[in-house]
């Protein structure tokens, strides 16, 4: 096999055509077989995502052939994801490491970071919260927008905060972000945020047990929330509204669980916003909206017999 594929060309191609025979998933940060393909040969090879065409009749080592071979085995058969595989993920156009510990970055929260929460957020942000970070890349791209921000990162998964810390590290923020390892806002007691930005887990269990295999290697803690999906979001809604300051926005995403949302706290105001890239499911609120559901979002979680704690 390593004889008749030789250029980066040849394993693009070879890849491509593996991942559209197995009919692996999609949904990780890529929208077609091909263009994971290029990620995958690309960057096991040390090589720019955007490398220009040129270099796609480039020549490769015995060595670097044997790995690919090895990644695109592992993607098509055991369908681990290509982020996983080479040890990175991009988000709102920046590169951050990712591992199993960590959601792959694929909010379409990236967008409104980019475009600084606007017309929604009406003052800038002294404190950020990403709650929930994962890998931190929310944090820190809203640390790369809000330029003179304090960024707090915080997340349940010592694993999760690790990946965090490097990243943190790597994009140069160590100054003005730092890690917390806290059950929701159990280790921020007494800060008030400008902006607090969550993509918690959303994704009813018997859902994320029904996902693709490629699914099943990310992190089920990062994922699962109960029967109905909402046990994280209505925590959230519930305690929030005591770290908000009064000027400040709440960012939620709860994905394809927003209509089970809505219809169990039809209180709920707040803007969904559309999206040009894609992506649905995220709620802003201001800090009325959050007075105004807190209450109702607790009488919720009493009802169901659940606790202020996970």
């Amino acid at each position: 096999m390593t004889d008749e594929l030789q250029s980066i060309c040849d394993f693009i191609r070879y890849a491509t055509s593996r991942a559209n025979c197995a009919k692996v998933a999609l949904g990780q940060g890529f929208d077609s077989t091909l263009d994971e393909a290029c990620f995958l040969v690309l960057r096991s090879l040390h090589l720019p995502p955007d490398m220009p065409p040129a270099y796609a009749a480039a020549q490769l080592t015995s060595a670097e052939r044997a790995l690919l071979l090895e990644r695109i085995e592992q993607r098509v058969e055991q369908c681990i994801p290509t982020a996983y595989l080479v040890g990175e993920a991009w988000f709102a156009g920046a590169p951050y490491r990712v591992g199993p510990a960590v959601l792959i970055p694929r909010s379409p929260i990236a967008e409104l970071i980019q475009s600084s929460f606007q017309p929604w957020l009406h003052s800038e942000p002294a404190r950020i919260l990403d709650l929930c970070c994962g890998s931190g890349c929310i944090g820190i791209a809203a640390a790369h927008q809000f330029a003179d921000a304090e960024v707090d990162l915080v997340d349940i998964s010592a694993e999760a905060l690790a990946i965090a810390a490097h990243n943190v590290d790597e994009h140069g923020v160590v100054h003005r972000a730092r890690c917390v390892e806290s059950d929701l806002y159990a280790g921020v007691q007494g800060q008030r945020y400008g902006l607090i930005v969550s993509n918690p887990p959303y994704v009813p269990n018997a859902e994320v047990d029904a996902l693709p295999a490629e699914f099943q290697h990310e992190p089920g803690l990062a994922l699962r929330s109960g029967d109905d999906g909402l046990d994280l979001p209505l925590l959230i809604l519930a305690q929030s509204s005591a770290f908000l300051t009064d000027d400040g926005l709440l960012v939620l995403e709860v994905g394809a669980t927003a209509d089970a949302l809505l219809d169990a706290l039809p209180e709920l105001g707040g803007h969904w916003p559309e999206f040009e890239h894609g992506g649905d499911g995220v709620v802003m609120l201001s800090a009325d909206d959050l007075l105004a559901v807190a209450e109702p979002a607790a009488e919720l979680l009493r009802q169901r017999g659940a606790s202020n704690g996970r």
